[in-house]
């Protein structure tokens, strides 16, 4: 897929990610290095919405109109040519946590740190259903010679009950439904995969033990080294997963099997939503040289709940 025209919106920002198109033509987005909840406007223009600390990282609208945040617990951080990268847990690491802002006042919640007792170890990427439940990974965290082991959980937004819907899966990042929300997608960064659930209802996985025992079905990936960060749904049900090392966007179409790859100018490709007229506009975070930037997509992208209605 040949890359469209590219506007630069802002620049400077301190790892860029979890950008979500507001309604006013401004995009809400992360800091992960600065520890912010952050507002761009059209002109570039950026402010700050809430101080987080720890490491902001996927973030939605909820059915109250606040946003919720996946804190990933923070990184240390390496600069190398100009461009910076996540490393390890830092020394500080107190584990990660699910936080509710409100976009008005900047006042910052704990909605979740840990689930039946288990501690969240880096929530990484969130989406909301229809009834106002919310999916998110846990990305967990890295050390010199350990990884965690994590998984998907389902969580009201009320902060009344979190529950874990899959384990184990390597480094699970991105995260999305299916337009008629009868599927969950997942995107695990090192393997490059993306899988595919089918739902029953909110919050209510079907196992149909394809793939794997959990019941996930394999979807096909463009051909090279790629590693997969957060993702976005468009309209017409293509999954389109920021993608690391091959930067770019990685097109996926459950349907057919079709993969396609629009290359950008950043090997840390993280984020993508869509906003704009008619959803045709796609916003995406180049987070290793801290940009956001902006081009047209073919076609709509999906109207996520409690936002673009």
């Amino acid at each position: 897929m040949q890359t469209p025209p590219i506007t630069e919106i802002a620049t400077g920002l301190r790892f860029p990610e979890g950008p979500i198109a507001m309604d006013d033509g401004s995009v809400v987005l992360v800091e992960i290095a600065r520890g912010t909840l952050s507002r761009v406007t059209s002109d570039g223009a950026v402010s700050v919405i809430a101080e987080l600390g720890g490491g902001p990282n996927g973030a939605a609208i909820g059915p109250d109109g606040k946003c919720y945040v996946c804190n990933n617990g923070g990184f240390v951080w390496h600069e190398r040519g100009g461009r910076l990268y996540p490393g390890e847990a830092p020394p500080d690491y107190s584990g990660g946590r699910i936080e509710r802002v409100d976009l008005e006042t900047g006042a910052v919640e704990l909605l979740y740190d840990n689930c039946d007792g288990e501690p969240l170890r880096g929530p990484n990427d969130i989406v909301f259903d229809a009834a106002g439940g919310f999916w998110f990974t846990d990305h967990g965290k890295t050390g010199p010679r350990q990884r965690d082991r994590t998984g998907v959980f389902y969580a009201h937004s009320d902060g009344s009950r979190i529950e874990e819907k899959l384990f184990p899966l390597e480094g699970p990042n991105g995260i999305g439904l299916s337009p008629q929300e009868d599927a969950l997608y997942v995107a695990e960064t090192l393997t490059g995969r993306l899988w595919e659930w089918r739902l029953s209802g909110p919050g209510k996985i079907i196992a149909e033990r394809r793939d794997r025992p959990d019941g996930g079905r394999l979807l096909p990936a463009p051909p090279g080294y790629l590693l997969y960060d957060s993702l976005a749904v468009d309209a017409a049900g293509r999954v389109c997963v920021a993608t690391i090392v091959q930067g770019g966007i990685s097109i996926i179409d459950p349907a057919t099997g079709n993969t396609d790859h629009l290359p950008l100018p950043d090997p840390l490709t993280t984020n993508i939503c869509f906003g704009g007229r008619d959803l045709g506009t796609a916003y995406v975070t180049l987070s290793s040289t801290g940009k956001l930037v902006s081009f047209p997509w073919p076609g709509p992208g999906l109207a996520l709940n409690f936002l673009n209605k």
